[in-house]
């Protein structure tokens, strides 16, 4: 064997087995093993099934539910729980998986790759399946506008990938225009769907191929739809796995896929569901039997903690992850608060915008349509964290009534607030950043 890919392997290997031991992060040991071997993925000895994931938003969700069905078929799987996606978390990840000589230890490799990163992971490895969900304007500050995430993409798509793309999304679909090997996940009609546009902004205006102005028949959310360019003919392709219905009855929500099998889940949010048909199209593409995937899919709960249930003294909440600096994330979330017709009020958080790079940037506050709050009614709305006036201003344009909100810098004090004030169900959104300054304030439950 290469002395360099030997060491290479083994210098991550402890350097990994430390770095656990004093908590710390993911990347390090990935970073040593390139220092030492720059081409060290591409020695790697992969097992026959590889699936990566990227795209604006969904991916750790689904990477965690592709894995979940893999391992319930009776497969070994390996995969990237702690989410770290980059190069160097890829690095750490696989060979932390491999054994001295670089074989990989498992039936299945899974992992999520960071949209900005693709192009110089799979430089050195191509993965059998390379799923996309989605393209969203996403911390604009590192990743710029979406058409230029999108072209990176491309850069990392090579002939001997089968890819799995949301034909919904006109930016992602647009990657396997006239390409053999490409597997199409979309929804249909559903009775959410709008006919209107009712984003802030419309990344779905203009063809990804003509610039012509598109038309769509129905919008899911944001740009997320029914298209078609009457210019150049690009339209939304046919799909191979179909989201048929989504539905809440008597308090026991489920979705169907390609209208037959019927998924029991923990709510029916419109960005849950995508999640789920992307990890049910990739699990029956890698040859898990639809039945067995749906049967798997069925009341899985998240432990990556995107949604969590908590009491704060009397009251009762759902915490709902959104990304900061990523607008669709918030109106998603939004969504769900909008939909419930219970009693409630709605905390939002925005005290740390960013773990990975400082910046005060608020901008993106601005394309979230808090607007929508104003269709429905709240005991009270919490605004909280260090960027509280900076929302406050944003809900004062808005047009939302003064007198529901109430403003604290410190998450402590909005929390004293609800548990000694409010006699509703509270709605949290905040950021995986800002997400253990209220979980540790509160008792965590089980989902219901």
């Amino acid at each position: 064997m290469n002395i360099k890919v030997f060491t290479a392997i083994l210098v991550c290997k402890i350097v990994r087995g430390v770095a656990k031991l004093f908590g710390r992060g993911s990347s390090l040991p990935g970073k040593y093993a390139l220092k030492i071997c720059p081409d060290i993925l591409s020695r790697m000895e992969l097992p026959e099934i590889s699936i990566a994931v990227t795209g604006s938003n969904g991916k750790t969700s689904t990477v965690e539910m592709i894995a979940h069905v893999l391992k319930s078929s009776g497969l070994k799987v390996a995969y990237n729980k702690e989410g770290s996606n980059q190069i160097e978390g890829v690095a750490t990840f696989l060979i932390g998986n491999s054994t001295l000589s670089g074989r990989i230890k498992s039936d299945v490799v899974l992992f999520e790759a960071d949209e900005r990163y693709t192009r110089r992971i799979f430089k050195h490895f191509h993965p059998k399946y390379f799923v996309i969900n989605n393209l969203y304007r996403d911390q604009m500050t590192r990743n710029g506008h979406p058409e230029w995430i999108k072209s990176i993409i491309c850069e990392a798509v090579y002939n001997d990938m089968t890819l799995i793309l949301n034909a919904d999304d006109p930016l992602v679909a647009s990657i396997g225009r006239d390409r053999e090997d490409t597997i199409y996940f979309g929804a249909d009609r559903l009775s959410t769907d709008k006919t209107t546009h009712e984003g802030i902004y419309n990344d779905g205006k203009y063809c990804p191929f003509c610039k012509g102005p598109m038309e769509y028949e129905y919008y899911h959310y944001n740009h997320i739809g029914k298209f078609k360019c009457p210019y150049c003919g690009f339209g939304r392709p046919d799909t191979d796995h179909t989201l048929t219905s989504a539905n809440d009855y008597n308090g026991k929500p489920s979705i169907t896929i390609d209208g037959k099998y019927v998924i029991p889940v923990f709510f029916t949010g419109i960005y849950h569901a995508y999640n789920i048909l992307a990890a049910f199209t990739a699990s029956t593409v890698a040859g898990v039997e639809p039945g067995k995937a749906a049967k798997a899919l069925g009341g899985y709960i998240l432990k990556s903690g995107r949604i969590s249930d908590f009491s704060l003294g009397n009251v009762q909440g759902r915490l709902l992850l959104s990304k900061h600096e990523n607008s669709v994330s918030y109106d998603r979330s939004i969504d769900v608060v909008v939909n419930d017709d219970r009693k409630k009020s709605i905390m939002i958080i925005v005290d740390a915008i960013s773990r990975k790079y400082y910046t005060s940037d608020s901008s993106w506050l601005w394309d979230i349509n808090f607007e929508k709050l104003k269709e429905t009614e709240f005991e009270k709305i919490i605004l909280a964290g260090q960027y509280c006036d900076d929302l406050a201003v944003r809900f004062g344009i808005a047009g939302i009534d003064d007198s529901k909100i109430k403003v604290f810098e410190q998450v402590q004090d909005a929390a004293d607030y609800c548990r000694n004030k409010l006699n509703s169900f509270l709605y949290v959104i905040t950021c995986f950043s800002d997400k253990e300054k209220i979980l540790s304030l509160v008792t965590r439950r089980e989902l219901e």
